[in-house]
């Protein structure tokens, strides 16, 4: 696997989103910087546990869909996070052995640990790049080499929108890719979405403050970013409601320090992972 030939530093005194969503998926990559902000936030935020791990939950369902019923044999995870159970060249290699995944993420700790999962595997690659400069991405060796788009992709930006700003412009960077890969091709999406402008606003500032980019939307604002695509049934709903299986491979445990807030999501939590698989016409 062809990568870059080195690993900035990885920061330790500034938590990150992906060692935090890692922690919560019951992953051991993480430090207290992490852990101290998640637990500061979680007693006024509990449902954000159930988010995390809704969310890989939903990334094993939507893989399987586009790996077997859509026929995909390649895909582009951009924000993939730290590597865990059932990451998306794992399921899709699990029903179509040939899948080629290209994974894309800004973190260095993300770089330093797929590397080790993938060292060997020419189907699997991951590169650093921001998911924002989305040319960067098409115009990268390993993307070129490894992804053709004269055939159907599936792109994935999994729990991820809420790090985009409006002034990032969401639309062209959710649109870029899939906009000139061909027919067919399907664009995964979720993003944290809010009811309640006030508990929406504090989540944001709170989150902000710590270093974490962060904006919470409206399930209408996240229906016009992904307007021109087709969604696939049920359309773009609360992700725990996007086919759900129960004999689907379970998680990781949560982690002890976290069990408290598991389950939370049930008593009416208005912070919720919204999103879908969509289709290109």
């Amino acid at each position: 696997m062809a990568t870059e030939s080195s690993i900035p530093e990885i920061p330790t005194d500034v938590p990150t989103s992906a060692r935090i969503y890692g922690w919560m998926l019951g992953g051991k990559d993480n430090y207290e910087v992490d852990r101290e902000l998640a637990i500061a936030g979680l007693p006024d935020f509990p449902e954000m546990v159930d988010v995390a791990r809704q969310n890989r939950l939903f990334l094993y369902r939507a893989v399987r869909y586009l790996a077997v019923e859509a026929g995909i044999r390649q895909f582009i995870d951009l924000g993939c996070g730290l590597p865990t159970d059932d990451n998306v060249h794992q399921v899709a290699q699990r029903f179509v052995p040939d899948a080629r995944v290209l994974y894309v993420d800004i973190d260095p700790i993300v770089l330093a640990h797929a590397r080790a999962l993938l060292a060997g595997d020419g189907s699997t690659t991951v590169i650093t790049a921001d998911m924002r400069d989305q040319e960067a991405i098409l115009a990268h060796p390993e993307t070129r080499r490894l992804i053709d788009f004269d055939e159907p992709v599936a792109v994935l930006f999994l729990s991820i929108g809420h790090h985009l700003f409006d002034s990032d412009d969401p639309r062209r960077v959710l649109h870029t890719i899939i906009d000139r890969a061909a027919p067919g091709s399907h664009l995964a999406f979720t993003q944290v979405v809010g009811s309640t402008p006030e508990r929406v606003a504090e989540f944001n500032a709170r989150t902000n403050e710590a270093g974490i980019p962060w904006q919470t939307r409206s399930r209408e604002e996240v229906d016009a970013f992904l307007e021109g695509l087709t969604p696939v049934e049920p359309g773009l709903v609360d992700i725990s409601e996007w086919r759900p299986d129960p004999d689907q491979p379970p998680l990781a445990p949560v982690p002890e320090e976290l069990a408290q807030f598991a389950g939370a999501s049930r008593f009416g939590a208005d912070l919720y992972e919204y999103g879908g698989v969509m289709i290109k016409a």
